[in-house]
């Protein structure tokens, strides 16, 4: 296991190691705030995709850029979304999704799908088997993440099979840091999914 890791970083530089551990200690950080509601989620959040976005745009791996490209883009929006005041003035609560949000979810999976193959196309990328399950993943990561600025509980259960998604595919591919970080996304996912559960049903008591 630790020759798996250390064969994964025998050409890379010591700047591309020092930023993808900056990435994976602030990634974690991040998930663990957002399982408290902690506004900090979005600014470690943001600093974490913004230099995974750098360091997966290096590797060419154009579709798990794209997801960490509009990550941080979505922090931005989240990190309004969960600080700006409501109509009621009080903090934007954990909520379900309702009919009308399910369908906008399922919409923008499909479209991120389409856009993220047709970039592939543009770019005159090749596709392997494995980008398409990219391209997948980049569905319901971005639906997770809309949902996360929202606060919607089902945000979870995207990244928790998102993350069951990606995990094998960057250990394939020898981002072992990546590969790790997204497994201990899993766990920390369902501790949150659990942890915001817990919440609603103390609100509907």
């Amino acid at each position: 296991m630790i020759d798996f890791f250390l064969e994964a970083y025998k050409n890379a530089t010591m700047t591309q190691i020092v930023l993808e551990f900056i990435a994976f200690v602030l990634g974690i950080a991040s998930v663990w705030f957002a399982r408290k509601e902690n506004i900090l989620v979005y600014p470690t959040g943001l600093i974490a995709t913004v230099i995974t976005t750098y360091l997966l745009w290096v590797a060419g791996y154009l579709g798990d850029m794209m997801i960490n490209f509009y990550f941080s883009i979505m922090s931005i929006y989240g990190w309004w979304n969960w600080s700006r005041k409501h109509p009621d003035k009080e903090p934007l609560p954990i909520s379900r999704t309702n009919f009308k949000e399910k369908i906008i979810g399922i919409a923008l999976f499909f479209l991120t799908i389409v856009v993220v193959f047709a970039l592939y196309k543009t770019v005159g990328q090749d596709i392997e088997k494995e980008n398409y399950i990219d391209i997948v993943a980049s569905g319901i990561f971005f639906t997770g993440m809309w949902y996360m600025a929202h606060k919607k509980i089902e945000n979870w259960t995207l990244w928790i099979i998102g993350d069951l998604i990606v995990t094998p595919i960057y250990a394939y591919r020898g981002l072992g840091m990546l590969s790790l970080q997204y497994l201990i996304f899993t766990g920390l996912a369902i501790s949150a999914y659990l942890e915001w559960r817990r919440i609603l049903q103390q609100k509907n008591i």
